[in-house]
């Protein structure tokens, strides 16, 4: 079984820059195995420690112990979200809109299922022609007017306090077929 850790806002500037190397080594620092990564954006995948129990191998939990580890090791902090190849296959087959242009279709990963109240609070107009449904611990954006200026994300963390990163269509279709290999 594989995972994916997806982590957000790395080598986005000088300040949070992070050697894909260094990546793969605190994965396999963790006890992780096949460590391998995809892109310079964040994008990792591992076989995961084998732990005492399943709870600790439960993807939230190895995602905070990456988090931790990041912190100590690289000063940085930053939020980490690991899927299963199981459940990054449910992201892809579950997608509720049409991908008209994988490049402008993005897939924002939580950490936990999105607070529907706060995302019923907005109003589709605040960010058309953006689109955006929802999944289990995902939301699917579409960015008819591409990535450059989205009015949704920034709406979206100034409205909810959660973490999140997202990923364009492409990206979370290779990691796919990479975590299935």
């Amino acid at each position: 079984m594989r995972y994916v850790a997806l982590l957000r806002g790395i080598n986005v500037s000088p300040a949070t820059t992070v050697a894909m190397s260094d990546l793969r080594a605190l994965l396999e620092g963790l006890g992780h195995t096949g460590a391998r990564t995809h892109l310079r954006s964040g994008n990792a995948l591992f076989v995961p420690a084998e732990k005492p129990s399943e709870t600790e191998r439960r993807p939230e939990r190895v995602a905070a112990e990456i988090e931790r580890r990041i912190t100590a090791e690289l000063g940085l902090s930053v939020a980490v979200m690991v899927r299963t190849a199981a459940e990054l296959r449910a992201v892809v087959e579950e997608n509720p809109l049409e991908v008209r242009d994988p490049v402008r279709f993005g897939v924002v990963f939580l950490p936990e299922a999105p607070d529907r109240k706060v995302l019923a609070a907005l109003d589709p107009a605040e960010y058309a022609p953006e689109e955006m449904a929802v999944g289990r611990r995902e939301l699917y954006v579409y960015f008819p007017d591409g990535l450059r200026r989205p009015k949704l994300p920034p709406l979206l963390e100034k409205r909810s306090n959660t973490r999140a990163t997202m990923r364009n269509w492409n990206t979370v279709t290779k990691l796919l077929a990479l975590a299935e290999e």
